[in-house]
């Protein structure tokens, strides 16, 4: 009796089994998987870009070396202010101003050179020429007067004609010496007009000379053009520098610029005009306010990034963002008012499409339902919601379970969003 029980009682609970096994099925209830949820909800959204930048002056003066000499005496520091008209440093120049006496001499010479050859030659020589010839052209005169004169007292008989011919003797040689002294007179003149043309030359060559040597001089004492703060100066007292070594930069640095490296993807965000937001891990309380005065061109490469540069003008009342120094750039490329968020969590990418899994409420069941979506700009929290989603509609947020279209889940964690306010 008993064995016939057991037998009846295991039948029983195998019958029970398969029973419930074709019911389940028939059915269809699968497992449940647990999720949480949010509701999209409307803020204001920001998107923005973070990145790295680095500051510059927007009008630099660099000043280099002229010459190969020697940096005698700096009269300022790194990083102090100076005004308009301030001695900076002053060079060794002894050679030059060496150079430059001598040159100022030379012009002297050339000047005087240049007066006397205009004015026909030099007026000692000039007068020993018109002398000579002067005297030699009197004496050919009181010849001839002789000639005539003995010429009329031979036909008188009172003359003779070796007296004659001793008189022609000297007056041929007489005129011999005009002769030759007028022509030295005319070379003289000739010579004069060459040596005009030539002191001009000269003069203007030794005026060059001198203003050249008269720049390096004042070279070697450097004022300040205008106010502003000497922020690199590699050169100290002592040193020998070649020319064109770099001896200070300044610039004024109430205003800066900073060149901001974008990677990118998010250059497509960029205009001129976005306010910029500085901040420097030297001073990390202060924050400086800028705005995108450029937008990239070109894309280079720095380092292992793809980027595009930009510019920011940058207040910098304080004088406290020095020229080179690396800070970090925050750039509000966009902003929406009261618009449909949901968390970036939340969106899916499948091609070029974006998606998220709501899940639909019916009679005793939650199923998730895979809804295309298109969405806007973005924060580092949230997608703006242009269209597919409404608030108060119900999103799947990722988990341990992997999310798919028609999944039975139950909601175990509603999470609430707050906005982000105006």
């Amino acid at each position: 009796m008993d064995k016939k029980f057991r037998n009846r009682a295991l039948l029983l609970l195998l019958l029970a089994g398969i029973l419930a096994f074709f019911l389940i099925r028939a059915s269809g209830h699968q497992p449940v998987a647990k999720i949480s949820a949010m509701q999209p909800i409307r803020e204001n959204i920001v998107s923005s870009i973070s990145t790295n930048g680095k500051v510059e002056p927007i009008s630099p003066t660099v000043i280099r070396a002229q010459s190969d000499t020697f940096v005698d005496r700096l009269h300022i520091s790194e990083g102090q202010n100076v005004r308009k008209g301030q001695l900076l440093v002053e060079l060794n120049v002894k050679e030059a101003s060496a150079q430059l006496a001598q040159a100022k001499s030379r012009l002297l010479r050339a000047e005087d050179d240049f007066r006397a050859a205009r004015a026909g030659g030099r007026a000692d020589e000039a007068a020993k020429v018109s002398g000579d010839l002067a005297k030699a052209t009197a004496d050919r005169d009181r010849l001839q007067k002789n000639h005539d004169s003995l010429e009329r007292l031979l036909a008188q008989g009172a003359a003779t004609q070796d007296e004659l011919a001793t008189n022609d003797l000297a007056l041929l040689k007489a005129q011999s010496e005009v002769t030759r002294l007028t022509v030295v007179r005319q070379e003289f003149a000739r010579q004069a007009g060459i040596d005009s043309s030539r002191g001009s030359l000269s003069v203007e060559q030794a005026q060059s000379d001198v203003a050249v040597l008269e720049d390096k001089v004042r070279q070697g004492r450097i004022y300040a053009p205008a106010d502003g703060t000497v922020y690199s100066m590699p050169v100290r007292a002592g040193d020998f520098v070649k020319t064109g070594d770099l001896l200070l930069e300044m610039a004024d640095l109430h205003k800066v610029r900073v060149r901001v490296f974008i990677d990118e993807p998010e250059m497509g965000a960029l205009e001129v005009g976005l306010p910029v937001r500085i901040t420097w891990d030297a001073l990390p309380v202060r924050v400086w306010q800028g705005t995108t005065e450029t937008v990239p061109k070109q894309v280079v490469a720095r380092g292992s990034r793809s980027v595009g540069e930009m510019l920011c003008s940058v207040q910098n009342e304080k004088l406290e963002l020095l020229p080179n120094t690396n800070v970090n750039v925050l750039i509000r490329s966009k902003e929406r008012s009261d618009v449909v968020t949901v968390p970036r969590g939340a969106v899916q990418s499948e091609a070029d499409q974006k998606f998220v899994f709501l899940v639909r409420q019916s009679v005793g069941k939650s199923t998730l339902e895979k809804r295309l979506i298109q969405v806007g700009i973005a924060d580092a929290i949230s997608y703006e919601v242009i269209k597919g989603l409404n608030v108060g509609d119900v999103v799947a947020l990722p988990g341990d379970v992997d999310l798919k279209d028609g999944m039975n889940v139950r909601v175990v964690n509603m999470q609430v969003e707050t906005g982000k306010g105006g």
